[in-house]
């Protein structure tokens, strides 16, 4: 009798199956160093298996990066629902992202700490579509922090959008330092058990926000007089 037909159940569990060993491979090879050939050993199927499912590799590592951002927005949009109060809803996805960063290493690495691919290396081939869709899930993490700082102001004192970024530039590369010196274990070489200060370093990020946030609301407001 002919083979039946893979429910949609059983098709997402086999490209979950492959985004996984294809995330893993990654991170122990780098991405020059990975390829399907890897990937079909380690999983122990022929290569064309995963052809069925994925273009090439860059198709596949795009699949990969849009499951990272996917599920770090997810988690710092939950933060973002889970306070009332601007402040302790920055702070709450702060805390997202610095959990996202230290319990997904191998997602965060590959997201925001190695030299790998970008959307605009994909622009003008076949996989431009697949690498902006990449993009947008990329983008809406962005655009979630974004509304968060933009909401310490009223609507007649808003802070534009370059403004507003201008701040998530400010913090990201205080987090990000962070969060790759602890999981690179270089900050253990200028402090030991650098964990222990996540929650001094937190509240000092916290503390430089709401002080820089609440002048920008002040200048707004005297302009607008």
């Amino acid at each position: 009798m002919p083979r039946s037909a893979r429910t949609k159940k059983e098709i997402d569990s086999v490209k979950q199956a492959i985004l996984d060993q294809a995330l893993s491979l990654i991170n122990e090879h780098g991405f020059q160093g990975f390829s399907m050939r890897k990937l079909a050993d380690r999983i122990g199927v022929q290569a064309v298996t995963i052809y069925n499912y994925y273009e090439n590799k860059d198709h596949l590592y795009l699949a990969v990066l849009t499951q990272g951002f996917e599920e770090l927005y997810a988690s710092c949009l939950k933060a973002y629902k889970s306070q009332k109060s601007p402040l302790e809803r920055l702070e709450a996805m702060i805390r997202a992202y610095l959990g996202f960063g230290f319990s997904k290493v191998n997602f965060y690495n590959l997201m925001f700490t190695w030299h790998v691919p970008k959307y605009q290396d994909y622009i003008g081939t076949n996989l431009e579509k697949a690498a902006y869709q990449e993009l947008l899930v990329a983008l809406k993490v962005v655009e979630i922090f974004q509304r968060a700082i933009k909401d310490f102001t009223d609507p007649h004192v808003r802070l534009s959008d370059e403004e507003a970024r201008s701040y998530i530039v400010y913090f990201w590369s205080f987090v990000h330092g962070y969060i790759a010196g602890r999981n690179n274990s270089l900050l253990e070489y200028i402090y030991p058990h650098p964990e222990k200060l996540q929650e001094n370093l937190l509240q000092l990020l916290m503390t430089n926000i709401r002080r820089d946030l609440q002048e920008k609301v002040l200048e707004l407001q005297r302009v607008n007089q």
